[in-house]
């Protein structure tokens, strides 16, 4: 409930913060956004869970296992409704339902999404590579001036590397029998996550995982057409909002409350105005939340359905 609660609190404070003329304008924004682009956002998106489902495949085949791709898009949108309601439940969710329809042990699924998740980390980590590249001296200047410490952060970053280290080393040499079930548990994720380099289809499998992330570009890409002030926005500017973005949908349940407010903040740095920017993150926020909503509780319905003889 506490990322909820967060969220919750972060709309009222949105909403205080604006005057109420402010408040007006960002709601006729929405009201009026080009319903062409917001589908043609809804519609990347769906995409992207479609080649999520097909790229699912190529780690599950070297596991002995090629489960219905049409099962895989349910399962998928059916764990983003989830993670609305509980963050990180999702990946669990689409496990069990694996391990229900498909009968690919828990253990294995649960791997392979795990080394989705490693895969999205990296790509999300070259798009801020690539987004550092192209605006460089801009994100320099705003940490500095938000007083964020870089040398402070990487040594941060560093300890948590050694701290794995060592919790890894320490599980290795105990023999308690938590530390035994957990090695099980832990050998199983492991062989699924060493799936991707015992794929036939490694280039198939990078082609989806492209497609994919520029599909979540070209959902946020799309959106700028929604709102006259950002309709000139370069794809190195949107690609920091986007970065923020994708940081806020980590902190509370699917971005509620601080989604908004990191991509308007991101928008403001290159002077896009607050209503401007607060009325693009809603939009995009709204698209994308709306999208989960209908399309996982069609797929909680139809899962179960289209499965019944199993």
């Amino acid at each position: 409930m506490l990322p909820i609660a967060f969220g919750v609190f972060l709309i009222w404070y949105s909403y205080n913060a604006t005057t109420a003329e402010d408040r007006a304008q960002i709601i006729h924004y929405i009201k009026n956004a080009d319903l062409f682009w917001v589908s043609t956002s809804i519609l990347i998106g769906i995409l992207s869970h479609i080649s999520r489902a097909v790229r699912w495949n190529y780690m599950l085949k070297p596991l002995g296992y090629s489960p219905q791709v049409s099962n895989n898009v349910l399962m998928i949108l059916v764990a983003y409704l989830a993670n609305l309601g509980i963050p990180r439940s999702g990946e669990f969710l689409r496990a069990t339902a694996l391990t229900t329809y498909e009968e690919v042990p828990f253990e294995k699924g649960f791997g392979t999404i795990v080394t989705e998740r490693v895969i999205d980390l990296i790509m999300l980590f070259l798009i801020i590579i690539i987004a550092l590249l192209m605006q460089t001296s801009v994100i320099i200047d705003f940490l500095n001036e938000q007083g964020v410490n870089l040398v402070g952060a990487a040594l941060i970053f560093l300890l948590g590397i050694v701290g794995l280290w060592l919790s890894i080393k320490f599980l290795r040499k105990s023999n308690s029998g938590w530390a035994l079930k957990l090695k099980v548990f832990l050998k199983g994720l492991l062989e699924g996550v060493m799936s991707v380099f015992k794929m036939e289809k490694k280039w198939p499998f990078i082609f989806h995982t492209l497609f994919i992330w520029s599909a979540y570009i070209g959902m946020f890409w799309v959106i700028k057409y929604t709102v006259p002030e950002t309709i000139g926005l370069s794809l190195g500017e949107l690609l920091v909002a986007f970065i923020a973005g994708a940081f806020a949908m980590s902190t509370t349940n699917g971005g509620i409350g601080l989604y908004p407010i990191a991509v308007s903040g991101a928008l403001g740095i290159y002077g896009i105005s607050s209503v401007s920017g607060d009325a693009f993150g809603w939009i995009m926020w709204i698209a994308q939340t709306l999208m989960v909503v209908v399309f996982g509780a069609i797929s909680f319905v139809l899962l179960p359905l289209l499965n019944r003889g199993r």
